[in-house]
């Protein structure tokens, strides 16, 4: 790990501890309805990316088998100690996401909610999430992307100038179109709040498709 990811993981370690309160109202507003969508869909073996401080984990199915990292060691305590509240049986692991620590096609579903566009290469986390999908599998994103409404577009740009550089967070990404040529297939998607959050359903497609 570069010093820059040093950093960027030191960061949302100070964060870990007051993230869920200082977001509550954002959570509400226009994260939730998001991860219920994303969540509901996961089946089988299931691996979140970038679990942050376990905020999916209500949502999941309860037959789901669920194993989730993040790089930031207090992130995953935070993620553990949600677990234990709503009695979530996961696996936790602290793990950077452009180098997982699985085996290739291990995972049925990978899910990654609001968290790619903190990931310094996003193409790469994209391409190892791929890599430990079963083909057929099921990568499922939501994510806040760069607007389809030009007004909030520009500011998310302007946004940028700060974001970027304190906290490693990007506004202006959109994984839909990363994904374009990485062998997956789009089932559904959909854009909300003037375009700025994506979801994303898509199947690793099978060899010689």
């Amino acid at each position: 790990m570069n010093r820059s990811s040093r950093a960027l993981v030191g960061y949302w370690d100070r964060q870990a501890a007051t993230y869920d309160r200082r977001s509550a109202g954002v959570e509400r507003r226009f994260l939730a309805d998001s991860r219920r969508w994303v969540c509901g869909r996961a089946r089988g073996a299931t691996l979140e990316i970038a679990i942050g401080t376990g905020a999916n984990l209500p949502h999941y199915p309860d037959d789901v088998d669920l194993t989730g990292l993040d790089w930031s060691p207090a992130m995953v305590h935070a993620a553990r100690r949600r677990a234990d509240r709503v009695h979530r049986a996961v696996r936790l692991h602290q793990a950077d996401a452009t180098a997982l620590p699985f085996p290739a096609a291990t995972f049925d579903t990978v899910v990654s909610t609001f968290a790619l566009c903190c990931i310094p290469d996003e193409r790469a986390a994209l391409i190892e999430a791929l890599r430990v999908l079963r083909p057929g599998g099921r990568l499922l994103l939501a994510d806040h992307v760069a607007a389809s409404f030009w007004p909030l577009r520009a500011l998310q740009h302007a946004v940028n100038l700060v974001s970027v550089p304190l906290q490693g967070e990007h506004y202006t990404r959109r994984p839909i179109a990363t994904l374009r040529g990485l062998g997956v297939t789009i089932e559904e998607t959909e854009r909300l709040t003037m375009g700025a959050i994506e979801r994303v359903d898509a199947r690793k497609q099978s060899p010689g498709q």
